[in-house]
């Protein structure tokens, strides 16, 4: 299925360049028929899918996982009201939860950007899952290295590193520097022609098919 017009990436682009509320409020309604209303419903096919096939207490709804579009510019130097692109994030606690590892998808003229993992963790949290990833080193290094897995996200786990760990976790983290890590996420970038097309749908699929073990071990660390 095709959702999106080659209009929703022309709408974006227009944006970029003239971000201020009276172009947006002239554009509304283009906004609502080629951004806003085709990326609920795939969102919700999103959900559908992982539901039925996967995650069968994903029982949230397409509004609780779909981020608005207007910026919080309260503490930014950048005053441009509206983001460029649309996202989501879809797991069992919604878009209020950047601590439950879960897909994320980003839609913009520059890229259609999946990513999965943990990413915004509490420090307790990250000493949780470094003790998770260290009492399971070669499982988390075999889910880190598996081949479909790197196919699709070909630089593994990522994150910003700290200089120390917790001496319960030191001799497993020597070994696998991964765990110096606060952020254990993946993504990759592909190429943002393939939004308006039949194959959106099916590429976001086949990188969660590819990434869900490795989700699934995350969330075990965490206790979620």
């Amino acid at each position: 299925m095709n959702y999106f017009s080659p209009d929703f990436l022309e709408f974006f682009k227009e944006l970029a360049a003239n971000n201020h509320k009276d172009w947006f409020d002239e554009n509304r309604k283009r906004y609502e028929k080629e951004v806003k209303e085709p990326f609920k419903i795939f969102v919700g096919d999103i959900i559908g899918q992982l539901r039925a096939s996967h995650e069968p207490n994903l029982l949230i709804e397409p509004k609780d996982a779909i981020f608005r579009i207007n910026r919080d510019i309260r503490f930014s130097k950048d005053k441009a009201p509206y983001k460029t692109n649309v996202s989501a994030l879809i797991s069992a606690k919604g878009r209020k939860s950047p601590d439950y590892p879960a897909l994320y998808i980003e839609l913009s003229p520059e890229k259609l950007g999946i990513y999965g993992g943990a990413y915004m963790l509490k420090p307790v949290q990250v000493k949780q899952l470094r003790e998770h990833m260290a009492a399971n080193l070669s499982a988390f290094q075999k889910l880190n290295s598996d081949s479909n897995f790197r196919k699709h996200f070909p630089e593994g786990i990522v994150g910003q590193a700290q200089k120390r760990v917790d001496k319960a976790v030191a001799e497993a983290a020597e070994k696998e520097p991964i765990l110096f890590q606060k952020q254990f996420y993946y993504h990759h970038d592909v190429p943002p022609e393939i939004i308006p097309t039949d194959g959106l749908f099916i590429t976001v699929m086949d990188h969660y098919e590819a990434s869900k073990d490795l989700m699934h071990f995350l969330r075990e660390g965490l206790g979620m």
